[in-house]
């Protein structure tokens, strides 16, 4: 029996591989229409000095960035875990959404700057030419945002280049607003206030990428999974005395992953408890990536000891995990009211 010390198995799938083509040919089409019509928005952002269609320009060249990077990174991903990776390089994806979500915030700095100033001591812009260009750029993101949302938007690589591409829609929308306003009315502050609103909203983003992907680098559960309540969970199952070592995590966006040392009462069936506690994990908090370490409450840790088996401890008095576990990292938990 001392063989339970050992985790027994995973019960999980390793089909975590990107299907090759799946969202490569949307991103390389919205990466070729963003990279022309950022050429000609740049060309007439500085004939008609705008400020407003320039930081839009600035903005759809991190668009075309961040494109690059997500296809770089899908390619990585896909590649199969060998040596010292043994998770593959999956975690390239989050390297990619992190990466947007910074160039975002610094980005909206220089802009806000930039804005600011020209609040104070606004240019002459031509009105008219800033509208056409902003509404032909309103057309070419609609088609972009269109092709990045029929990509696999649970990545959070994929994520990061289409909350690039619609923060660029919002901020083609205010500037075409700003243009108008410019043309029938001559207030040349509108076009710094445009920029200021397309400063708002790649703040905006670039937060919640840099929150969501630092989330998986610092390995905090998944959005919405509460480990101690999941903990509770497992503990209240048949024959489940004690949970301890309890750990959930993301090995990239949409693929979480669990461990945990799980304390059988004496005389349980190990193997049923794990298949039981796996299929609960698999269906109702979706976690297939589980690896289990099953032991009965009074197996002896040192190998050459005999095995004892005691009764089964009253709720709220099993032994210290200590004794099954030299450090037990995290809350433990067991049947009945306890703190966390």
């Amino acid at each position: 029996m001392t063989e339970h010390a050992h985790s027994h198995g995973h019960g999980h799938s390793h089909a975590h591989g990107v299907a090759p083509d799946a969202d490569r040919r949307w991103l390389r089409a919205a990466l070729a229409l963003l990279t022309t019509y950022m050429i000609v928005e740049v060309g007439i952002g500085v004939v008609a000095r705008s400020l407003a269609l320039i930081s839009d320009a600035a903005h759809m060249l991190t668009d075309a960035v961040s494109i690059v990077l997500a296809l770089v990174a899908m390619r990585l991903a896909a590649r199969p875990a060998r040596g010292g990776y043994t998770y593959g390089l999956k975690r390239a994806e989050i390297l990619s959404a992190q990466a947007n979500g910074i160039t975002l915030l610094l980005l909206s700095v220089w802009l806000a700057y930039e804005a600011v100033q020209r609040l104070i001591s606004p240019p002459a812009v031509t009105g008219g030419l800033v509208l056409i260009t902003a509404l032909s750029g309103i057309v070419v993101n609609l088609i972009c945002t269109w092709l990045l949302s029929k990509a696999n938007r649970s990545s959070l690589n994929v994520e990061g280049a289409y909350q690039h591409i619609l923060t660029d829609l919002f901020g083609f929308v205010a500037t075409a607003i700003s243009g108008l306003v410019v043309l029938t009315t001559g207030f040349a502050q509108a076009d710094a206030i445009a920029t200021l609103v397309v400063v708002a909203l790649m703040l905006r983003a670039g937060t919640g990428l840099v929150r969501e992907s630092g989330r998986i680098f610092m390995e905090a559960a998944p959005a919405g999974v509460d480990p101690d309540a999941l903990g509770d969970h497992l503990v209240s199952e048949d024959e489940v005395v004690e949970v301890h070592d309890l750990h959930i995590w993301q090995i990239t966006s949409g693929q979480p992953a669990l461990s945990a040392h799980i304390l059988v009462a004496p005389g349980g069936d190990c193997h049923k408890v794990r298949r039981g506690l796996q299929e609960l994990l698999s269906q109702e908090y979706g976690i297939t990536h589980a690896t289990l370490q099953v032991d009965h409450v009074g197996e002896q840790g040192a190998a050459d000891e005999v095995l004892t088996l005691g009764p089964r401890p009253e709720a709220g008095a099993a032994e210290p995990a200590g004794e099954h576990c030299a450090d037990a990292h995290g809350p433990v938990h067991r049947p009945g009211p306890h703190e966390h």
